[in-house]
């Protein structure tokens, strides 16, 4: 049976929980917590849902279920010790329409109680859809410590200027960038701390204000790697506000889920030989944007600095005057050989590391071999597959030993990440056999025979886990 994730308002309205012993008590707390009205139908009760009932707080009907006691109930919770009451229960609420959730017992529920963060009206619920409620609780306290009880406050400040913001501003882009500026500026802070005579009147010069320009801003963000866990909390920040990403190829799709929901995507990734939009439609593209008032992330794998040719987007930007900032990210170079064991510098093997471009370009790579061939430095190129011949003959040809130790990593970081490892004279050898697909990173030095030693990351078994699970709440 499905389990839809729906919320019910079940303040003041009948709920009902047949049992009388510690689990009904969890629910029954679960339910008077959100102010419904609870009816507890057992021919016996522990001593707290007893103390309960004798004050009034709850209604006990002192006998078994009869069906007559789902009459007028928004929603049944079967809390027996009997599995086989519990089940007939459940069938009945279900014949008559009325949700019902059974302990232990999943397959009868038609819902399911989260685990809850309540910081009325801000509400956070967290469930494991049966699978660990042990777990959806230990998340539960997790967030508890993320969300101070200040964010309810600030939930009711918002909610009083809700329709005074809605009409102060027609455009929806505008009124969530005033939101945006109050909820992570000085109202907040105000909320936060107590002040909410200061918080009210400091959104009130808000409103009063002179709207913002038209002006946009655009936010140059690096994607890292791969893995979504090596994001930085300023590129999720600015992703969450962005109204636009425009994104690269290597750009993985967990991250690109990371975006706001409501935001427009526009790919303009670029392939050998196969581009979807020029270096200088890009950069055309990011300032139109801008100047049209959207906030965009500019989202690039790896590092935006380090061949990603962000100094010549924000030129762009620059030179029209249009606001930017610039988020690093994890170069491909640092998490790749992170994920592979392969240390970049060691004091016994290489004392420097170089990066450089193996990109052809007319059949040629110009590159300074005479100093990539010296002795105690590990060289990375990036996007040298296709050029792995000549990388390989170049070397050799300034000098490097045919027993030098060289690495390609495959996708790196994420689930379907593959090392390929030998030495130059043998690696051609290894590509021709297995055929390592983009993109793929490629690291020569001394460095590489660590990897046997140090290699630790495992992908997953299912590649829809992606390079790490990580512990999110369910929808």
């Amino acid at each position: 049976m499905e389990l839809l994730p729906i919320f019910l308002d079940v303040r003041d309205k009948p709920c009902l929980v047949v049992g009388g012993g510690r689990t009904a008590r969890r629910k029954v707390s679960s339910l008077r917590r959100a102010g419904a009205v609870v009816r507890v139908v057992s021919p016996r009760l522990i001593e707290e849902l007893s103390v309960l009932a004798a004050a009034g707080d709850i209604e006990h009907v002192a006998r078994p279920f009869h069906e007559r006691d789902l009459d007028g109930a928004l929603l049944a919770v079967a809390a027996t010790d009997d599995p086989e009451a519990n089940r007939r229960i459940a069938r009945v609420a279900r014949d008559r329409g009325i949700p019902v959730n059974v302990v232990d017992q999943p397959g009868e529920c038609s819902f399911i109680m989260p685990s809850v963060v309540d910081r009325s009206p801000v509400v956070v619920a967290v469930s494991t859809s049966t699978a660990s409620p042990v777990l959806a609780r230990l998340l539960r306290s997790r967030l508890e410590s993320l969300i101070p009880a200040g964010y309810g406050r600030l939930g009711e400040l918002c909610g009083r200027y809700r329709e005074t913001v809605k009409s102060r501003f027609a455009e929806q882009r505008d009124r969530r960038r005033f939101w945006d500026r109050v909820l992570q500026g000085r109202v907040a802070e105000r909320i936060f701390s107590g002040h909410l005579e200061e918080a009210s009147a400091i959104m009130e010069r808000e409103l009063a204000a002179e709207p913002d320009t038209l002006m946009g801003e655009v936010y140059l963000v690096g994607a890292g790697p791969g893995d979504p866990d090596l994001l930085t909390f300023r590129a999720l920040r600015l992703m969450q506000q962005a109204d636009v990403v425009v994104y690269d190829r290597l750009v993985a799709k967990p991250i690109l889920d990371m975006a706001r929901r409501d935001a427009k995507l526009i790919y303009v990734g670029k392939e050998r030989n196969n581009h979807a939009m020029r270096q200088e439609e890009i950069n055309r593209l990011l300032a139109d944007l801008a100047k049209a008032g959207h906030r965009v992330v500019r989202l690039k794998g790896g590092d935006p600095f380090i061949f990603g040719r962000g100094g010549e987007e924000i030129d762009t930007l620059a030179a029209q005057r249009i606001p930017f900032q610039v988020v690093p990210g994890i170069t491909a170079a640092s998490g790749c050989a992170s994920y592979a064991g392969i240390p970049l510098t060691h004091r016994d093997f290489a004392q420097s590391v170089t990066f450089v471009t193996g990109h052809l370009k007319d059949g040629t790579i110009d590159l300074n071999w005479e100093q990539l061939a010296q002795p105690s430095q590990t060289v990375v190129f990036y996007m040298g597959l296709v050029g792995l011949p000549v990388i390989v003959d170049k070397l050799r040809t300034f000098g490097v030993s045919a027993d030098m130790p060289i690495a390609l990593v495959q996708q790196g970081t994420t689930h379907k990440q593959r090392v390929y490892t030998g030495t130059l004279s043998t690696i051609l050898e290894v590509v021709e056999k297995d055929r390592p697909k983009p993109p793929t990173l490629i690291i020569v030095g001394e460095v590489v025979r660590l990897r046997e030693k140090l290699d630790w990351f495992r992908a997953p078994e299912h590649p829809e886990q992606g390079a790490t699970t990580p512990i999110l709440p369910d929808s």
